[in-house]
């Protein structure tokens, strides 16, 4: 049984920036309500979201190079953080008004100890050059996850139960799509 939805990926050119005092569940939850509202048009549902790694506070965003990438791995290694996805659905039926709603996924992951060798081969692997935090649990990166408490799919990619209760919120049966394969 798979979902067979019909998409297109729509790149929305929105500005990132976290807002001062804004806390990093908030800030993920309002940049992917910006997307959804950016590139919604008539007729169709926009799904959007947005996933940061969040350890003592501070937001670990997509790393710069691999310098940066480096940074962001020691920083994690023997410890737990979060991983924050803020999923919107927005529905703008042909026949109708907008109606958009949105939430937030929260995972606490756990990196085991890392020597300096085993850093510098997982972040020249590349595996995390464009993820949250700099790795990939999906891929070489789940070598080093030691624990993970929450859904694992907000971790590798999109929280599956939540984006089914928003898809109810806007009136889209989701489940419907659902066809063998």
């Amino acid at each position: 049984m798979a979902l067979a939805l019909d998409f297109e990926v729509r790149p929305a050119e929105i500005d990132e920036t976290p807002k001062d005092g804004e806390s990093p569940g908030d800030y993920v939850t309002r940049l992917a309500r910006e997307k959804a509202e950016t590139v919604t048009q008539t007729g169709e549902t926009v799904i959007a979201a947005d996933t940061t790694v969040v350890l003592d506070g501070e937001i670990l965003g997509k790393p710069s190079d691999r310098a940066h990438s480096h940074r962001m791995i020691s920083k994690l290694i023997g410890r737990w953080h979060e991983v924050l996805t803020g999923v919107a659905v927005c529905s703008q039926p042909a026949n109708g008004s907008r109606v958009i709603a949105s939430d937030l996924a929260r995972t606490q992951v756990e990196f085991a100890e890392m020597s300096a060798d085993e850093i510098a081969w997982y972040v020249e692997s590349g595996e995390g050059d464009d993820k949250a935090g700099a790795y990939g649990i999906q891929g070489l990166g789940a070598l080093f996850v030691t624990g993970i408490e929450g859904n694992y799919g907000n971790v590798m990619g999109l929280p599956a139960p939540l984006l089914l209760r928003l898809c109810r919120d806007v009136g889209v049966d989701l489940l419907s799509r659902a066809q063998d394969q």
